[in-house]
């Protein structure tokens, strides 16, 4: 089995965004909730139930084709920054973090498929995708589940489906989401009446980290609400149907930006520009906000596109648990706002300034109106 640091050394697949367009639907994410038949749901469970249940699922869940030399640890096991950095990855939720004796990880090398036991349900799967794969994610996932039903007696209903600690899951236990990078239309003020409509709708909005976190960096996760009753394709085409609009309204507002304030939009590029080559101390909400500024300054051509690559990683890298592990001890939040920035100033080095011309490239190239 894979160790710790062998699994954390390595960016995840879907963090690089390799070979997906994920200017602005950065990453896609299928969870299915399952648990076993016969045995008391985690949140009721005795400490020897959540053992028994842990015992009869982890062999099966190590014997799944997909996780040959995965990582596989009890949570009792890691440390705090080593549980808070899983949690960072969005390898697994506050929730399970925060849950003792006799639950556990198990997570792909790629760390694109992670299955959580014994967190709200004995089973909590998910795979991740960069782009907008919901489709892919989803494929991968019910291989696994199929597998598992082989392995595993789940608990299920022929009129309810699949059993669930929240009835919200019950049915189908599938949770799709999405996350969106949506800084024009934060800048251009039509946020807030997007995400209106998209909750209007019966779509669940919420930050970096799920439920009850705020949004940073402009980043917002978009899934659905409610799996009872609808099949998962019904799920699945309305939401892919729905990120696509906002996905096009974003794309809408960049574009008008650049034509209707393009000092503005240079303004604020060049500004997250110096402040994140030149800061000495810089605190988690400030960077990200900048380093949001700095991705849409790639997709916009102000900066090289692998910009936007580099952005991604710097998301990750420089949230709190991640930098405590990066030097080895705890640190006191201003200790980490000062090797966040150094780590910056470091990975930005040879980063150009922006090439505000770009914005006026535009309208030089464009054929005089009054010519036609």
């Amino acid at each position: 089995m894979m160790r710790f640091t062998t699994l954390i050394k390595n960016p995840a697949d879907w963090m690089t965004g390799e070979g997906a367009d994920n200017a602005i639907v950065l990453t896609s994410r299928i969870r299915l909730a399952r648990n076993l038949r016969g045995e008391s749901f985690p949140g009721w469970a005795k400490k020897e139930e959540r053992r028994h249940a842990l015992e009869v699922m982890r062999p099966a869940v190590e014997g799944l084709s997909v996780m040959k030399d995965a990582f596989s640890q009890e949570l009792d096991d890691l440390t705090s920054v080593q549980k808070q950095v899983l949690v960072e990855r969005h390898l697994i939720s506050r929730e399970h973090a925060a849950r003792g004796e006799g639950s556990a990880a198990v997570i792909e090398r790629r760390q694109s498929i992670a299955l959580m036991l014994n967190e709200e349900d004995h089973l909590r799967m998910q795979a991740i995708r960069p782009g907008m794969s919901l489709r892919g994610a989803f494929e991968s996932l019910s291989a696994i589940d199929d597998e598992l039903e082989n392995a595993l007696e789940l608990a299920f209903d022929h009129e309810l489906g699949y059993l669930t600690t929240c009835p919200t899951n019950l049915g189908t236990g599938l949770r799709a989401s999405a996350m969106l990078h949506l800084p024009a239309l934060v800048l251009s003020d039509q946020i807030g009446q997007v995400l209106q409509a998209v909750n209007k709708i019966g779509l669940a909005v919420r930050g970096l980290y799920g439920e009850g976190t705020e949004s940073l960096g402009n980043l917002f996760q978009i899934s659905n609400q409610s799996t009872l009753g609808e099949s998962e394709e019904t799920i699945l085409r309305r939401l892919e149907r729905v990120i696509s609009q906002v996905a096009t309204h974003e794309r809408n507002a960049r574009d008008k930006l650049l034509e209707d304030d393009p000092a503005m939009v240079s303004d604020k590029i060049g500004r997250a520009y110096g402040v994140l080559r030149h800061a000495w101390i810089i605190d988690s909400k400030e960077a990200l906000t900048h380093l949001s500024l700095l991705r849409l300054g790639g997709d916009l051509g102000f900066l090289p596109q692998d910009t936007v690559k580099t952005c991604d990683a710097l998301l990750m890298d420089i949230q709190p648990a991640h930098l405590q592990l990066h030097s080895g001890r705890k640190m006191t939040p201003e200790e980490r706002d000062s090797i966040r920035a150094e780590i910056v100033r470091g990975r930005l080095q040879s980063l150009e300034a922006p090439d505000i011309r770009s914005t006026r490239k535009k309208d030089e190239s464009d054929p005089d109106p009054e010519i036609l």
